[in-house]
């Protein structure tokens, strides 16, 4: 596997589309009123845009390594102090889904720097909480642990997508921007199993919760050299909106049009399925005692590989579907297939275990399967946040990505409930379905208008 991602990092970077080749052409520059010169040559925009995504880049692999560090080892650790677990996660869980649809607005009355200061300053304070063995404590660093989520996935974006407009860059580099993600996502997850353990083994259970701390307030530093960014009103004017104008608009866009809310749904679908797909796979391989037993860091490692190479060969099956079809909706096009590809994979362990697949060995089809619905969660993460930048309006990012964490906590909810009163054949097929599903709503926007501002 390690080779395989080897292989596939050498052969996409090789892979530049063909917009950053052209390095000699001129291109108008669509800034903030406030720059200087109407134009800039491809090179020196592109080199700008370099700086600009690297900057980003580093943040994100900062905080989603500190992320997965604590995700890795909170099971452990709770289990340590004998508290009630369950308790603490779904409140964690209904913390997010309570606060999501007015933290939003919030981010974008304030600012979206602001709110991923916040987000690490809450960072910092839920995992010194994660020290204490008192059972209310651990409960309130999961309620806020609730919001910290909500702002992890909705102000770092947000900032990015909106200050990659205002700076004037093309829209088909915000993909390079998005695979990059996904590739640092699967990266840091592989990286903090191993730091983690290392720490835990130096410092106890406690001790990768202590270097997420060190990483956190890394990230503090490093987001207090970004550019504010704001959701402006929804003429255009620099003013912002009050908290409820931002409130009400938010809702107002989403139950409106119609591409939003299919877009908050095609979210909510895909990762609440990819989220009870994690609570699913090791009691699923481990049921199945195949000689020697279940090697479950080897078994995580690939998967998180599988992540990262889906990532990286994102950009030129993006461009393939371009060349093809149409290059309009090539995301569209795009997205639909890796959701069906998902599903069916889902369908196959969902009918190796009711008994409807006869197969000889069903733990190397099910390992299989487990490794396309990774690739296939490395290539969606990518293209969803294209989708989101390009029907989400700027002025409201904040707000609606929040409220699409709605739907989202719900389905994670019943399907955490799901695997502990269900069998795993019909919980497969239930993740399966909400797959499909997702691949349906996305194929409904293909030959969709897109929104005249991201056509401008």
């Amino acid at each position: 596997m390690s080779i395989f991602l080897a292989i596939t990092l050498v052969v996409t970077s090789l892979n530049i589309p063909e917009d950053e080749r052209e390095a000699t052409k001129s291109v108008d520059e669509k800034r903030d009123p406030k720059t200087e010169g109407m134009k800039k040559s491809h090179k020196e925009l592109h080199d700008e845009f370099d700086k600009f995504r690297r900057k980003y880049i580093l943040v994100y692999l900062v905080i989603m390594l500190a992320d997965w560090m604590q995700g890795t080892h909170m099971y452990t650790l709770y289990l340590s102090y004998g508290v009630n677990i369950s308790t603490l996660f779904l409140t964690g869980f209904l913390s997010g889904a309570i606060s999501a649809p007015f933290l939003g607005s919030a981010v974008d009355k304030f600012g979206r720097k602001r709110s991923c200061i916040f987000y690490c300053i809450l960072e910092i304070v839920i995992n010194t909480m994660e020290h204490s063995t008192n059972f209310k404590i651990l409960l309130t660093g999961r309620v806020l642990g609730g919001i910290s989520t909500n702002l992890l996935f909705s102000a770092f974006e947000s900032w990015m997508t909106t200050e990659h407009r205002r700076r004037g860059f093309p829209e088909e580099w915000l993909s390079r921007t998005y695979s990059e993600a996904s590739i640092g996502n699967g990266s840091m997850a592989i990286f903090a199993g191993i730091l983690a353990q290392v720490l835990e083994d130096k410092f106890g259970h406690i001790g990768p919760f202590q270097g997420a701390i060190v990483l956190t307030v890394l990230a503090l530093v490093l987001v207090s050299g970004w550019e504010e960014n704001y959701g402006e009103k929804k003429d255009g004017t620099k003013g912002r909106s009050s908290i409820y104008s931002q409130f009400i608009d938010g809702w107002t866009t989403t139950i409106k049009d119609s591409r939003v809310w299919k877009i908050g749904f095609t979210q909510a679908l895909s990762e609440g399925a990819m989220y009870t797909f994690v609570f699913m796979w090791v009691p699923t391989l481990l049921s199945q005692d195949p000689p020697g037993g279940v090697p479950t860091g080897c078994v995580f490692s690939s998967l998180m590989m599988a992540i990262t190479i889906g990532g990286a060969i994102f950009p030129p099956f993006q461009s393939l579907i371009s060349s093809v079809y149409s290059k309009t909706f090539s995301s569209e096009i795009l997205a639909s297939l890796i959701y069906l590809v998902a599903a069916i994979s889902m369908a196959i362990p969902a009918a190796c275990m009711s008994g409807m697949l006869q197969l000889e060995d069903c733990f190397i089809i099910t390992v299989i399967s487990f490794l396309t619905m990774e690739l296939c969660v490395g290539l969606f993460m990518p293209v969803a946040g294209i989708l989101r930048s390009k029907y989400v309006p700027d002025s409201q990012q904040g707000a609606i990505l929040n409220i699409f964490r709605l739907p989202l906590n719900a389905i994670v909810v019943a399907g955490t409930y799901a695997t502990d009163v269900l069998d795993t054949s019909t919980v497969f097929a239930l993740i399966s379905i909400f797959l499909l599903s997702a691949a349906l709503l996305q194929a409904s926007l293909i030959n969709n208008r897109v929104p005249r501002e991201k056509q401008e």
